[in-house]
C-alpha cells in the first residue's frame, strides 16, 4: 500500500513539475517588456506604453491593421470611464531570442471594470520585439479573441 501511494505522490509531482517552463533571465527581460507595454495600457499611459514599442508597431487586432496611434486613441483617448480598471493575467506558452529579434507567445486574460460592468476577455498572442540599444520593444503585436464575457 505504501508503495503504491509513492508512486502515485512520484507520478503526480513530475507532472507538475514538468508543467512549469523555466525561461532564462534573457527571456523573462522579453517577457517583462510585454507585461509592462499591458500595465501602460492598465494605466492609460501613453508616455510608457510607447516607451516599451519600436518605431513603426504594427498591431493586428480585430482583422484590422493598428499602429501605435490607433491602439492610444481606441485604448486610452476613448478610453475616458472614471471608474476604468484593467488587470491582465499572462500564461506564457514560448518565448525564444537571439541577438536583436525575440518572439513571444501567450495566452492572456483581462478583466476590465468600466462604467460598473466587469468583463473578462482572452487572447491568444503573438509579439515580436526587436532589441534597440539593449532594451526590448514591441515590434508588432498579432491577436487572436479567444473569449469575451
Amino acid at each position: 500500500m505504501k508503495k503504491i501511494a509513492l508512486l502515485i505522490t512520484a507520478v503526480s509531482f513530475s507532472t507538475v513539475l514538468k508543467a512549469q517552463q523555466l525561461f532564462t533571465k534573457n527571456q523573462q527581460e522579453v517577457q517583462q517588456t510585454v507585461v509592462k507595454m499591458f500595465e501602460a495600457l492598465s494605466k492609460r499611459d501613453s508616455v510608457s506604453l510607447k516607451a516599451h514599442c519600436a518605431a513603426g508597431i504594427s498591431l493586428y487586432e480585430y482583422g484590422q491593421v493598428w499602429n501605435i496611434d490607433t491602439l492610444i486613441n481606441k485604448t486610452i483617448s476613448m478610453n475616458t470611464a472614471a471608474d476604468f480598471k484593467r488587470s491582465n493575467t499572462f500564461d506564457f506558452i514560448s518565448t525564444e531570442t537571439d541577438k536583436n529579434t525575440a518572439w513571444v507567445t501567450y495566452r492572456l486574460s483581462s478583466v476590465i471594470t468600466k462604467e460598473n460592468k466587469e468583463t473578462v476577455i482572452q487572447w491568444l498572442e503573438t509579439v515580436v520585439l526587436s532589441r534597440h540599444k539593449k532594451v526590448w520593444k514591441v515590434k508588432h503585436l498579432h491577436s487572436t479573441l479567444l473569449k469575451r464575457s
